[in-house]
């Protein structure tokens, strides 16, 4: 079946960045592609054998996730080439959008979506 998603990225959120993804260099054997801040938060991207990840710095005070059992991402990024016809197959379908679609930086548009069990899925349409 062809379908207009592909995987995009997935985006977690530390408070030491740097420390985590040199976990992830250490244990998994990831590779860092590129460092950046963002909103003035430092984000390392990285590259986990074919799997664009990002970790960023999250603000000062921000709450730790529940103790186990919860456990969860920050979101799960999936490309689409038309965000237009994505977000109307969306809401067609019922699916919640939470933000957007907005421009992020010049070409690219995103939009957030309601997945189950407080998962946010982001579409991200990359132009030129």
């Amino acid at each position: 079946m062809n379908s207009p998603y592909s995987f995009d990225h997935l985006h977690l959120r530390s408070p030491d960045p740097e420390a985590a993804a040199a976990f992830y260099v250490s244990a998994f054997g990831a590779s860092i592609k590129a460092r950046m801040t963002p909103g003035g938060r430092v984000r390392v991207v990285m590259d986990l054998h074919g799997v664009p990840v990002f970790i960023e710095e999250v603000p000062a005070g921000t709450h730790a996730p529940p103790k186990p059992p919860f456990l969860g991402i920050e979101h799960i990024g999936l490309t689409v080439q038309d965000m237009d016809a994505a977000v109307a197959d969306l809401a067609a379908k019922g699916v919640a959008l939470l933000d957007g679609p907005r421009e992020a930086r010049p070409g690219v548009r995103i939009a957030f979506f309601a997945a189950p069990d407080g998962v946010q899925v982001e579409l991200i349409e990359r132009k030129g």
